[in-house]
Formats: C-alpha cells, sequence, structure tokens
C-alpha cells in the first residue's frame, strides 16, 4: 500500500522501490474500471509487471439501445467520467507517460 500519491502516475512512481518483483510472481493492480486501461499503461511504464483487477464497474451488464441512461443525473455522472478520463489517457500517452493511447489489460 503506498498512500502518499496524489496522481496515478505518482502512485506507480512511488510503489516501484516498494515492490521488489520477482520471475514468476503475480501482481494485481486494484482500481476502478474506469481507470484501469491508465493505470496499466502507467505501471507498465514503470517496469512493474501486473495484473488488472477491476473494480467499481459502472454498468448493470445489460443493454438498452433504446435508452441511453436511467435518467440525466445518470447520463451527467457518466459524461463526468468521460470527460475527466479520456483527457488523461491522451495526456498520459503524449507525455510518454503511458506506452499506448488505451492500454488494453
Amino acid at each position: 500500500m503506498e498512500s502518499l500519491s496524489r496522481t496515478t502516475w505518482e502512485n506507480a512512481a512511488f510503489v516501484v522501490p516498494l515492490v521488489k518483483q520477482k520471475p514468476g510472481e503475480r501482481w494485481l493492480l486494484v482500481t476502478s474500471a474506469w481507470q484501469m486501461p491508465r493505470a496499466m499503461g502507467v505501471f507498465r511504464k514503470v517496469g512493474i509487471d501486473v495484473e488488472a483487477y477491476p473494480v467499481d464497474f459502472r454498468t448493470t451488464g445489460q443493454f438498452y439501445p433504446w435508452r441511453l441512461h436511467g435518467s440525466l443525473t445518470d447520463g451527467l455522472r457518466r459524461f463526468d467520467y468521460v470527460v475527466r478520463e479520456y483527457p488523461a489517457l491522451l495526456i498520459y500517452w503524449l507525455t510518454g507517460r503511458s506506452p499506448a493511447l488505451f492500454p488494453a489489460p
């Protein structure tokens, strides 16, 4: 556990000295499903091999093509996630903090 970071990049950088990863060890990266692509990219960039363990999913698992959102506030909340996370993905990639624009798990 690392508690000093304020950003995903700082979290990965501060974890490097704490993790002494040996070949064959399995490390899980636990974070929100929304942030997982960016977090995976950052941890790969600093050299820590992690497996994605996404939590905090924001879906019911069902698809309703005739309804965009359950309510206006639900739609605004999802828009807020997108407005924050997609620019962060772009910025991390452009600044070299992630090896890919959309890192896969």
